[in-house]
């Protein structure tokens, strides 16, 4: 999962980036300080593999990965050439999904590029940008279809659906939120990559006195949460300076500290379950003495297409899978006692993958 981190300057962005990835983006109180995209692999902390390569007594243990791109800080007018101009845009077009830092913070030394805190104006002057982008895209795409549309059913079905996809951004909506008319409409708006048609999970940064309930007494998180539901959005509430301390902490110092912030998981924990939610993810574990690995898939995701995840060939000689869930299998201390116990289930092809299932593929190519 690759997710890009966007913001207007001075909301929070790279300090954000920084405590998540420990990449050490330079993250300094004025604009644009982060000129090239920096690129951070997060693992997704999950306690299931710890146990099951105990368990197995694992020589390896792989848990599944988020890569974060941090772009750099956007003002009005980028998309013209304002500011870094277009440079940062064409390094989200290919993540799936967009995490918008928010200012919910009031701070007198901390400088707001447009001189006061408004989190639904900020989110709106990055819209219009990535909408005004869109656009871009939509215009080429447009101007080479309508040479063959004339002489061409599908081309003309496609340029009719350019169209309209173009008018609906006009009208300042966002990708997202066009509905397309059938399979074919669906499969050509998928392939513009528009980046306004990616989901967002707005991170609310707020000052450490907010973070103990969630926010709730911050008038500013409530609005971007009204904007979020408007839109179809996931936001979650952080402290982005609190989770850079928290990530300097060794693992036992992080949980002490979280207690007595009063929280119950860090932002980060937060964020890959919000990104998870937002896009329908999923994990299913491997285990054995080589590896013990968690393989995030779309929920929904059958057994051979989840088989193919770990390689083509498993996908294509898929025979069965043997599967226990991943408790039973801790409880029973064996994969022999879970199968006397009748807990381990043989799986056919039209088998759909639950959360936390351990499962080993039965294949032949």
């Amino acid at each position: 999962m690759k997710l890009g981190i966007v913001g207007l300057p001075n909301v929070g962005k790279s300090t954000l980036f920084n405590s998540l990835t420990k990449a050490g983006a330079e993250s300094a109180n004025y604009p644009f300080c982060t000129i090239d995209p920096n690129v951070g692999v997060v693992a997704v902390p999950d306690e299931r593999l710890k146990l099951l390569a105990d368990l197995y007594h694992s020589a390896k243990v792989t848990p599944a990965v988020i890569e974060f791109v941090d772009i750099a800080g956007l003002v009005k007018g980028a998309s013209k050439g304002e500011g870094l101009g277009n440079q940062f845009l064409a390094n989200i077009r290919e993540v799936d999904a967009i995490v918008h830092v928010v200012r919910c913070f009031e701070d007198g030394n901390v400088i707001h590029v447009d001189g006061s805190v408004d989190p639904v104006r900020d989110i709106e002057t990055i819209n219009l940008e990535l909408i005004f982008s869109d656009l871009e895209i939509l215009e080429r795409r447009i101007a080479k279809t309508s040479k063959g549309a004339r002489n061409d059913k599908t081309l003309a079905k496609e340029l009719d659906l350019l169209s309209r996809i173009k008018e609906h951004l006009e009208a300042e909506k966002l990708a997202i939120t066009f509905q397309t008319e059938d399979e074919d409409e669906q499969a050509w708006l998928a392939s513009y990559n528009l980046l306004t048609g990616k989901p967002v999970i707005f991170a609310a940064n707020v000052a450490e006195d907010d973070l103990a309930d969630d926010g709730a007494s911050n008038h500013y998180v409530q609005e971007v949460r009204e904007y979020a539901q408007e839109t179809g959005s996931g936001v979650f509430v952080i402290c982005a300076q609190i989770e850079e301390e928290i990530s300097e902490l060794e693992e036992d110092e992080k949980a002490m500290f979280l207690e007595d912030l009063g929280l119950k998981e860090s932002g980060l924990e937060k964020l890959i379950r919000a990104s998870y939610d937002l896009l329908g993810l999923m994990s299913y574990l491997t285990a054995g003495e080589t590896e013990t690995r968690a393989w995030t898939i779309k929920k929904g995701t059958k057994a051979p297409q989840a088989a193919g995840k770990i390689h083509s060939d498993f996908e294509r000689g898929f025979i069965r899978a043997e599967v226990v869930n991943y408790k039973d299998l801790l409880d029973c201390g064996s994969l022999s006692a879970a199968k006397e116990k009748g807990l381990v289930g043989l799986e056919g092809k039209e088998y759909v993958v639950q959360d936390g299932d351990v499962i080993l593929f039965r294949f032949n190519v």
